[in-house]
C-alpha cells in the first residue's frame, strides 16, 4: 500500500529521496538543493507530492503545478517519477490521482502533461487514467 502526502516542510530526508529518485528520470539534471525543493513545497504555484510505502520509504514523486491565466486556471503535472523498485505497483497513478484532485480543487479544468515517447509504461499509464494525446507542437529554448 502507498500513501501520498504532501510536502509542506522540507528535511533532510526529502531533500534525500527527491535526489535519489530524480536519476531515474534525467540523467543531466543536477541533485536538487535543500533550497530548491523547498521553493517547490513553499511555492504558491506548486504542490510537491511523495508516495510512501507501508516502511516509509518514498518510492515516488510528481510536481503539480497550478496557476492562473488570462483564460483560466492552468495546471500541469511534471516530473513523475516511481522509483525503479516499486513500480507496477500503482505508485504512479496514486501520485496522479493526487495531483488531480489538487487541480480540480484549485478550479482548474483540465490538467496538461508531457512524457517522452520511450517512457511507453508511463504513456500506458495516462492513457489509462484519461489523458488523451493532444495535437500540439512544444517548443523549448535553452537559456543558458
Amino acid at each position: 500500500m502507498v500513501h501520498i502526502r504532501e510536502v509542506t516542510e522540507v528535511d533532510d530526508e526529502v531533500v534525500a529521496a527527491v535526489a535519489r529518485l530524480l536519476p531515474q528520470l534525467s540523467r543531466s539534471a543536477p541533485a536538487p538543493t535543500a533550497e530548491a525543493v523547498g521553493a517547490i513545497a513553499t511555492s504558491p504555484v506548486t504542490r510537491l507530492l511523495l508516495a510512501v510505502d507501508d516502511g516509509g520509504t518514498v518510492v515516488g514523486t510528481l510536481t503539480l503545478a497550478v496557476f492562473p491565466i488570462p483564460s483560466g486556471v492552468r495546471a500541469w503535472i511534471e516530473d513523475v517519477i516511481t522509483d525503479e523498485a516499486a513500480r507496477g505497483q500503482g505508485v504512479g497513478a496514486a501520485l496522479t490521482h493526487r495531483a488531480l484532485e489538487l487541480a480540480r480543487e484549485a478550479g482548474a479544468r483540465t490538467v496538461d502533461l508531457t512524457s517522452r515517447p520511450a517512457r511507453e509504461a508511463a504513456n500506458r499509464l495516462y492513457r489509462r487514467l484519461g489523458f488523451q494525446l493532444r495535437e500540439t507542437n512544444v517548443y523549448r529554448i535553452d537559456l543558458d
